[in-house]
């Protein structure tokens, strides 16, 4: 039997290169200011969505509920987010699926001259709390002052939950003892001399996890991914090949810079070097085991109003090939 020709197979069947543009498109999500941009942003200037082929559009978002709501809507194709927001719609029925994209999480900042050393030395102290009563930086952080200085940090501290902006000022003003922090307002705090007391990563040691995981993740739906095999594999090569000539090529970095809204050279240093800190070096099953090991540290931490009801991690939220 003869080989019909690609081209002719379009020439008759126009609709097969329709699907197969339809295919390659993404529509993706991001805060208005969020650093997965950097990475978009050089995906787009180094011509890596052209490279591979993928058309690539990106919808800034005014909060990472919008995200969510545009995703369930399908009005989006992905998002980013952590997994336990994936896991919680696992046990709704709604079929997420999560790709790693980030180790990133919190840091423990305190002023140069302050005399908190440990978080045992943050009891009796007022501190300051980006986000909620729920936010998992601070459920960990509870679960370590448990587990390695004995200490309910709950009841230990005089507890301020509020947005960076406002929090950062009152660290500022010195109307906070210490503050615990998003990954990238952290940075630049210590860039302007702050002292960091601890991060995710201590946070995770101290609970006996070794491994750097990740927080952050490509969050899409299940249905989705299954028929834009294309588009998803497209999509991972050029963020992988971003990532990479971020932290490793001056120039490609110099033109994504503006993004990082600071116009200090040394601020802008220290904002690489820790997004670079945070590239997920490994994910496999091991990694996958230790991810459950912290959900059910934030069940017994925070409770069902973190996790949900299931009491272990739901591993099928993790795209496999």
């Amino acid at each position: 039997m003869k080989k019909i020709p690609c081209l002719l197979l379009l020439a008759f069947f126009p609709w097969l290169a329709a699907s197969a543009a339809i295919d390659n498109k993404l529509r993706i999500g991001v805060l208005a200011f969020g650093t997965v941009n950097w990475e978009l942003a050089a995906m787009r200037t180094q011509g890596l969505d052209t490279k591979y082929g993928l058309d690539l559009a990106v919808q800034p978002l005014a909060s990472p509920e919008a995200g969510k709501i545009g995703l369930q809507a399908d009005s989006l194709d992905m998002i980013v987010t952590d997994w336990i927001w994936v896991a919680h719609q696992q046990q709704a029925r709604s079929q997420f699926r999560f790709i790693p994209y980030s180790t990133h999480a919190g840091a423990l900042i305190a002023p140069q001259g302050s005399n908190i050393q440990t978080v045992a030395d943050l009891v009796g102290k007022k501190l300051g709390i980006v986000g909620s009563g729920l936010d998992k930086n601070w459920l960990l952080l509870r679960a370590y002052a448990r587990k390695v200085h004995g200490i309910d940090l709950d009841k230990a501290v005089e507890k301020v939950f509020g947005a960076p902006p406002l929090l950062n000022q009152q660290l500022a003003d010195g109307k906070l003892d210490a503050l615990l922090n998003f990954w990238h307002y952290a940075a630049k705090q210590e860039a302007q001399g702050y002292r960091r007391v601890l991060d995710g990563r201590d946070v995770l040691k101290g609970l006996g996890i070794e491994e750097p995981l990740p927080n952050l993740g490509y969050v899409f739906k299940q249905s989705w991914g299954s028929t834009h095999l294309g588009a998803l594999s497209a999509f991972r090569k050029a963020s992988e090949e971003a990532r990479a000539l971020l932290c490793e090529n001056d120039a490609a970095w110099n033109k994504i810079a503006p993004l990082t809204q600071e116009k200090e050279e040394k601020l802008r240093a220290v904002l690489r070097r820790e997004y670079c800190a945070g590239v997920v070096r490994k994910w496999g099953p091991e990694e996958i085991r230790s991810v459950g090991k912290i959900y059910t540290i934030l069940r017994e931490t925070g409770g069902e109003q973190i996790t949900g009801k299931a009491e272990r991690l739901p591993e099928e939220i993790f795209w496999k090939e």
